[in-house]
């Protein structure tokens, strides 16, 4: 038997058809059958006046930590924290236990999602085998197995001859490869940025060119690959420059942005703050404003969390040697409406670099409402307010900056395949 649930009255905005309007949204058996009138009847509805109407969010750097490390996070309390932020299909990075770096634990990844099913789960697979960064994994079977991508995230693909390797290869399939760039040797040791904050704390500092010097590289073997290069969170002003210059050369160059990058600097650390504590660090104020007017001139063409979900244990000790990481999948939407209320970008760009863009790149079939496609859809208010308690997340982690801090829109409701998973604070399994 059919089943129909009608969204009405609220304010459409799907960038990907160019559709900004209050309207209604009909949905039919898990797929969207009209955006505006229908002659049908709803068995189900909800009044969303007053509310945005999206496409659901997309968060394609995300660390879930299953298999291996489930006391951190895991599919399932991930997958909590995804839809009570908005988020219908998050693409999770390979440094797990065992890796993402045979086809087998990416199958596991994709079963266990849909068992749980709340939220689309993509693998994203190891570029090295246990992300040594020597030995280049079966890339071809793990695309087939489900991965959308390649990254060796949380360590970066140090061996210069192996990223052109994995370029060249990733490329004669469409496919990108994701890299953490950081060169080790300027970063070991280091906590937080280099700078006048590191040294007042008197903590070893991480300096900016670790980051840069790691692009420069990368973009150089991109061009001679002729490859999908994307720099995972990118954070500093000369690497936003380095991006906006490769895409203006025609190199097929992109990246994307944490909201903790566009919205907190390096004074966060001060007090030895390890919630604040992230690899690549919170950067001065100049590097955010970079990173900021990169998302206004659509150099950083995606907003994504690099959620990593840590044990108590692993954050409450000296800054030094805190883990690195914050969680971010439930308050990625509300710190990046910031952006829209001081005019860096309309609403519907924004709603663009979490909905059709990592879509786009990642050759995912979701981020619009489509007729036909399948029904993924966020519904936010916009200038509800909330304050975040880290002992109400439902993520594992509760490692996050915005403790105690008010925040300005919420989601309402999230749902998945036509089915509500989300609602006013409440899972629905």
């Amino acid at each position: 038997m059919s089943s129909t649930l009608l969204i009405k009255n609220g304010h459409i905005i799907d960038p990907a058809n160019g559709i900004d309007k209050k309207a209604d949204l009909w949905i039919e058996d898990g797929k969207i059958i009209a955006v505006g009138k229908h002659s049908g009847k709803a068995d189900q509805s909800i009044d969303a006046a007053g509310k945005i109407v999206c496409p659901g969010l997309i968060d394609m750097h995300v660390h879930l930590r299953e298999p291996g490390q489930e006391w951190k996070e895991d599919i399932e309390s991930g997958s909590r924290a995804a839809v009570a932020g908005g988020v219908t299909s998050m693409c999770c990075m390979p440094n797990t236990g065992p890796h993402i770096d045979h086809a087998g634990i990416a199958r596991q990844i994709i079963e266990r999602a849909s068992q749980v099913g709340l939220c689309s789960v993509h693998p994203i697979g190891a570029v090295t085998k246990n992300l040594d960064g020597k030995e280049l994994t079966e890339m071809r079977e793990l695309a087939r197995s489900g991965c959308v991508a390649f990254s060796d995230d949380g360590l970066p693909i140090w061996h210069a001859g192996v990223m052109r390797k994995a370029l060249e290869y990733s490329s004669s399939f469409g496919y990108m490869v994701i890299q953490h760039a950081e060169e080790l040797t300027l970063t070991e040791g280091g906590c937080m940025n280099e700078g006048w904050i590191s040294t007042q704390l008197g903590v070893t500092g991480m300096p900016v060119e670790g980051e840069d010097s790691m692009i420069a590289r990368d973009i150089m073997l991109t061009r001679r690959a002729d490859a999908r290069y994307h720099v995972a969170h990118i954070s500093s002003k000369r690497g936003v420059q380095m991006v906006r210059d490769a895409r203006a050369e025609g190199l097929k160059v992109t990246t994307e942005a944490a909201p903790h990058h566009f919205a907190l600097t390096e004074e966060e650390m001060l007090g030895f703050n390890v919630d604040a504590k992230m690899s690549p660090p919170l950067r001065t104020e100049e590097d955010r404003l970079a990173v900021i007017e990169g998302l206004r001139d659509g150099t950083i063409e995606v907003i994504a969390t690099d959620h990593a979900p840590h044990h108590e244990d692993d954050k409450r000790c000296g800054l030094s040697c805190a883990a690195f990481g914050i969680v971010g999948l439930e308050t990625m939407l509300p710190v990046s409406l910031d952006l829209v209320r001081n005019g860096v970008l309309s609403l519907s760009e924004m709603i663009a670099k979490m909905t059709s863009n990592p879509a786009r790149l990642l050759q995912l079939d979701s981020g619009t409402l489509n007729t036909g496609s399948e029904a993924d859809v966020t519904i936010f208010d916009p200038e509800a307010t909330w304050i975040v308690d880290r002992e109400t997340l439902l993520s594992k982690g509760k490692n996050t900056p915005w403790h105690g801090k008010q925040m300005t829109g919420q989601v309402t409701h999230t749902i998945k395949a036509g089915r509500i998973v989300f609602e006013n604070g409440t899972i629905h399994g």
